[in-house]
């Protein structure tokens, strides 16, 4: 099956740039959406397909359970579970003549995932990649419940990708007690030499050892941090000048924004839409021992211990710089928002000019001369 290219990059909101750019995306992806269903559909008899049942997802009317029935009718193989919780997997494999891959990440195939949020997806080719996750499905359709699925081979530990040059490992949730992962991520996060940079979802409403390690690191003057969240974050206030500046979140300033950021879709009625979707961790991108944790999984006790997830960590120093500029590239795009809704805030945006006279001031000094922005500077020179 020939995937869809728009799966091979990561898409994020701020490509989105006017309200007519938005309908032109949306009239896209109808067309995307349904050539990835119709192609789901023609392979008939060769689908086998696992949809979430959760709650709204589990109605007769849900566009999960028409779907379902479509499919079924076809001569696909189709299980309806939600693990403990949730099934919250993305997950695409394909095998056969034409090739081997698994598309992840923490894109939805929904109009939001493609045209809204910000989100990431991978292709990984190969035979280990497909032997692993073809076991993690199976397992999946022999249990409903952690119970069953965390004594199994797909949640036991990291199970290594095999892929050439990069080190990069596999586990699946939901995990049992003995075989939890996140307080040993939240372990190798709190150690941390040079920087943590991260875009988490659901931040704000997550609880556990996560939170409270990106608390402190964040605290700590010696690691650089940024983050990224779905909205604002209570507890992670710091921002000195020697110190870490907090999450920034979309929300922010949206009422007075100017154009093209005023037409960004909020993605649901009411304006209270996700747009952030991300679920990855960047630690040391600086040094040789970088590391980045990505996929589904929100580094939450539910994604750890009743969803239906997967998790992968990669020690790579290229990925993990390739994660650190999408860090880079959204942060800068809503920070401005976060200092506007501060009381003394600029009314009005525009683009510093140069020095008029000898010795007044640039737009640049404070990189020179405040201690945060001298390691700004420093770390991404």
């Amino acid at each position: 099956m020939e995937l869809p290219v728009i799966l091979r990059r990561s898409i994020s909101n701020d490509v989105i740039s006017a309200a007519h750019r938005c309908l032109e995306n949306a009239r896209r992806f109808r067309s995307i959406q349904r050539e990835v269903f119709l192609r789901l559909l023609q392979l008939g008899k060769r689908l086998r397909i696992i949809i979430d049942d959760s709650d709204a997802h589990g109605k007769e009317t849900s566009a999960e359970s028409l779907a379902a029935g479509r499919l079924e009718a076809a001569g696909a193989s189709v299980k309806r579970h939600h693990m403990s919780n949730l099934q919250h997997n993305k997950t695409i494999v394909v095998s056969g003549a034409a090739g081997q891959a698994v598309v992840c990440g923490s894109t939805n195939y929904t109009w939001r995932g493609f045209f809204v949020q910000n989100n990431n997806a991978l292709i990984i080719r190969g035979a280990t990649a497909v032997e692993i996750f073809q076991r993690a499905f199976e397992d999946y359709l022999s249990t409903n419940s952690v119970v069953g699925f965390g004594k199994l081979v797909s949640a036991m530990g990291w199970q290594d990708l095999e892929i050439p040059g990069v080190d990069a490992q596999v586990t699946f949730s939901p995990h049992s007690e003995s075989n939890a992962v996140l307080d040993t991520i939240s372990e190798d996060v709190g150690a941390a030499q040079s920087s943590l940079l991260y875009s988490l979802a659901f931040l704000a409403q997550t609880k556990g050892s996560i939170r409270e390690t990106i608390t402190r690191v964040t605290e700590d003057p010696a690691v650089f941090t940024y983050g990224m969240a779905d909205r604002r974050i209570g507890g992670i206030k710091l921002e000195t000048p020697d110190g870490n500046v907090y999450p920034v979140y979309p929300a922010a300033l949206s009422e007075h924004l100017p154009e093209p950021f005023k037409s960004e879709p909020d993605g649901l009625s009411g304006k209270h839409g996700t747009r952030m979707h991300h679920k990855f961790i960047v630690v040391d991108f600086d040094k040789p021992t970088a590391r980045v944790y990505l996929w589904s999984y929100n580094f939450s006790l539910p994604a750890d211990r009743e969803n239906g997830e997967n998790l992968v960590v990669i020690r790579d120093r290229k990925i993990a710089v390739s994660y650190m500029v999408e860090v880079l590239r959204m942060f800068d795009h809503y920070h401005f928002r976060v200092v506007q809704t501060r009381k003394g805030a600029r009314t009005r945006l525009h683009l510093a000019k140069p020095p008029q006279d000898v010795g007044e001031k640039t737009w640049f000094d404070d990189y020179f001369t405040v201690p945060q922005k001298i390691r700004d500077r420093e770390i991404f020179a």
